[in-house]
């Protein structure tokens, strides 16, 4: 059961320590990096093409995953079928609204269609209203759900519109509902993934949960800044881009 005034008590003593850094982790090098990338592509005017391609990518450069939308899970797990790259479907995507069990549904037919991961989006307007038993509820019937189906869960938190204290909230209620991962953006707001955020993140959550970083991230550079920063996926439409400039 949650415990909300012990939440916030945590979420208080975090803005003035956080807790002690865990380990790095092991950078990839070079092309390595192909497996710690989701590639992506969550446009709203995406054709089966464009689904097709981005699959016979992933499988070519060895991606961890293609992030799609849910109508395009069908497709993406017949192109990735008896390969390595995994399919990964957004729920609540890209506002976080939907209510909770639109979301659960969401993700559920998603996973039945294909999909081994989901990448959900929190409910911002309730965390930043401080209802944050609503935002736990939310998290933790989807995670129910995907995890009842052997999939993982991915929350996104974000951060763009988030204050500090409300991305230390985030990270303690995506914990406490029992996700694999915090996620720091849709690349559909203001800003995408921000070197801060990430090693705020990673700082909260690990070595319970993973981070992703996705937003904004175009280059081998940043994606490995990303990776240093305590970032276990990274979520782009660049992925090709990203890996080619890695050399060999």
């Amino acid at each position: 059961m949650l415990n909300i005034p012990d939440l916030v008590e945590k979420m208080q003593e975090y803005r003035e320590e956080l807790p002690p850094a865990p380990e790095p982790l092991v950078m990839p090098e070079g092309k390595e990096i192909a497996r710690w990338i989701d590639h992506t592509n969550l446009h709203p005017d995406a054709a089966p093409d464009q689904i097709v391609d981005l699959c016979s990518e992933a499988v070519e450069y060895g991606f961890a995953s293609v992030c799609v939308n849910p109508v395009n899970v069908p497709l993406a797990a017949e192109k990735c079928r008896g390969t390595d790259v995994d399919v990964c479907a957004v729920a609540g995507f890209p506002l976080g609204a939907n209510m909770t069990a639109v979301k659960a549904v969401e993700a559920s037919s998603s996973v039945s269609a294909g999909a081994d991961e989901i990448d959900m989006v929190l409910n911002i307007g309730a965390l930043k209203g401080k209802a944050y038993g609503v935002v736990f509820k939310d998290i933790l019937a989807v995670a129910r759900i995907v995890h009842a189906q052997d999939a993982l869960l991915k929350v996104i938190i974000e951060t763009a519109l988030l204050s500090r204290p409300e991305k230390i909230m985030a990270c303690l209620l995506v914990k406490e509902a029992g996700a694999d991962y915090v996620k720091t953006s849709t690349g559909f707001s203001s800003g995408g993934a921000v070197l801060e955020d990430v090693e705020l993140m990673f700082r909260l959550v690990a070595p319970d949960l993973k981070v992703k970083a996705a937003g904004g991230i175009g280059s081998y550079q940043k994606a490995r800044a990303m990776i240093r920063a305590g970032a276990s996926r990274i979520g782009a439409s660049a992925g090709v881009a990203i890996v080619e400039e890695a050399g060999d």
